[in-house]
């Protein structure tokens, strides 16, 4: 079974994603976390970031692994061409340079076979921006995830402080989110959109436990075989 869990930028969906595929023993697939690692490569060997053929020279060619802990279904490391770049992804320099990564072409094809490719192995849980629309299509249960801008904003830059990384200045960060959404959702190569099969969830005025309990049940209603307890209080 596929969960397919998209939206914009700081809707909360690496989180809800990951706690979703904990409670129903699935696995977990972070999609940001693989064009992250492109955009990574491309600042670090000077590649521009609006050269298609070469990003995607990168990303056809690169190698991205998802550590685990042992009996842990969600990823603790990400590691790129051997090296461990789970911090290093993570830096306002990527906030700013994923976007136009993701947006090219050659990039989302290489990516997106990868990321079938892995969905095809089990169980997963899997977010990013076109999962829904483009990856699995025909995904059991997809869910458009989102919230104001101001409350995505107030997230992140709660986000950056606990991780240590990226800016801490809301307004810098509100305006990152605002130029993202408008990349993201205007690309001409899947654009970020809600699939018209979606669940569209506001998280605005919710408990991040809330959202989580709604999918797991969603889950439950289309046929998740290995559904643990949704309650909230569940371990």
């Amino acid at each position: 079974m596929i969960i397919a869990i998209d939206g914009p930028s700081g809707a909360g969906k690496s989180t809800v994603a990951k706690a979703v595929a904990k409670k129903l023993g699935f696995s977990c697939l972070d999609t940001g976390a693989m064009y992250r690692s492109v955009a990574l490569l491309a600042l670090g060997q000077g590649v521009a970031l609006d050269d298609d053929a070469a990003l995607g020279e990168l990303a056809r060619t690169c190698t991205i692994a998802f550590e685990h802990a042992e009996g842990d279904p969600i990823p603790k490391e990400v590691i790129l061409n051997g090296e461990n770049v789970t911090a290093d992804i993570r830096t306002a320099e990527i906030d700013k340079a994923v976007s136009p990564v993701s947006a090219a072409p050659s990039v989302r094809t290489a990516m997106v076979e990868q990321q079938r490719a892995v969905g095809a192995t089990g169980d997963y849980v899997i977010e990013g921006r076109d999962i829904g629309t483009t990856v699995f299509p025909d995904a059991e249960l997809k869910v458009f995830l989102t919230a104001s801008d101001e409350e995505r904003a107030h997230r992140r830059v709660r986000q950056n402080v606990d991780r240590g990384v990226g800016s801490i200045e809301y307004e810098e960060v509100l305006d990152d989110l605002k130029r993202r959404d408008a990349v993201d959702s205007t690309r001409t190569t899947s654009p970020l959109r809600a699939a018209d099969d979606a669940v569209v969830i506001d998280s605005t005025d919710h408990y991040i436990e809330e959202v989580i309990d709604e999918i797991c049940l969603l889950a439950h209603e289309r046929g998740a075989s290995s559904l643990r307890s949704c309650d909230a209080q569940d371990a």
